[in-house]
């Protein structure tokens, strides 16, 4: 996980509890000014100024209380559509995955081969490669060819490309393989 990803996760966890504490401070706040509310409402005598002076802070907590509630709405919102997003998240990664391990069937990769493709959809480099497999980049450098070989592709990009356009439902003629071995 990178360090952006790393800031990034904190901060969507920081922003519910950040709110949270905020409409508790809210909470507590309106408590006291309902309070203060009934303390002075059940005085016997009360003059125009104390009227006025009540109608006051009875429509201050009702706002508070009413923006307490749109925001208890608000984060519910918000929580609902972050676990929306992250399960379309999931599906997605999911059929990606599917998507080229299809790919990598109808292709006939060996199991160290779909090992370096899969280290190459990913964005690594040949020395990476290696060193993940405990292996020599000569022999990530003959998978790569056996890959670029079966996928009918010459090098990286084209079958990333491949990749790509198939996941997007646009799969390209290949050209034809010129060593059909």
């Amino acid at each position: 996980m990178t360090a952006m990803e790393t800031t990034s996760r904190s901060d969507s966890r920081k922003i519910p509890l950040v709110l949270t504490v905020l409409i508790a401070v809210q909470v507590f706040c309106a408590a006291i000014f309902i309070g203060d509310l009934l303390a002075d409402s059940w005085h016997p005598k009360l003059s125009t100024a104390d009227l006025i002076h009540l109608a006051i802070e009875a429509v201050a907590t009702l706002g508070l209380v009413a923006g307490i509630i749109f925001e208890i709405r608000y984060l519910l919102s918000l929580l609902r559509r972050k676990a929306h997003l992250e399960d379309s998240l999931r599906a997605a990664n999911a059929a990606v995955h599917t998507v080229i391990e299809a790919e990598f069937d109808a292709w006939a990769l060996t199991p160290a081969e779909r090992d370096v493709a899969s280290f190459l959809v990913k964005g690594l480099s040949i020395a990476e490669i290696a060193e993940l497999r405990g292996s020599a980049e000569g022999t990530v450098k003959a998978h790569l060819n056996a890959i670029y070989r079966k996928s009918g592709t010459r090098n990286r990009a084209e079958m990333l490309s491949h990749l790509i356009d198939t996941m997007m439902g646009n799969r390209p003629a290949l050209p034809p393989d010129p060593d059909p071995a």
